[in-house]
């Protein structure tokens, strides 16, 4: 069940991406949502994310990097 969370967080990061508000509204409540191991595989699916879109690096600082 918990995997399957993770995935769909993933899978809506993906749609959103083309809005960085959106997308930073996804994370937070992504980061509200999962456990801690699933958070630290969230934070480098995101930063893959970020380095095909630059414009999302803003979002970085909920991930506290």
């Amino acid at each position: 069940m918990a995997r399957a969370m993770l995935e769909y967080t993933k899978t809506v990061l993906k749609k959103v991406s083309f809005d960085t508000n959106l997308f930073c509204k996804e994370v937070q409540k992504a980061l509200e949502r999962l456990l801690p191991y699933e958070i630290e595989e969230l934070k480098s699916f995101i930063h893959s994310l970020v380095q095909q879109n630059p414009e999302l690096n803003q979002c970085l600082i909920y991930l506290k990097t």
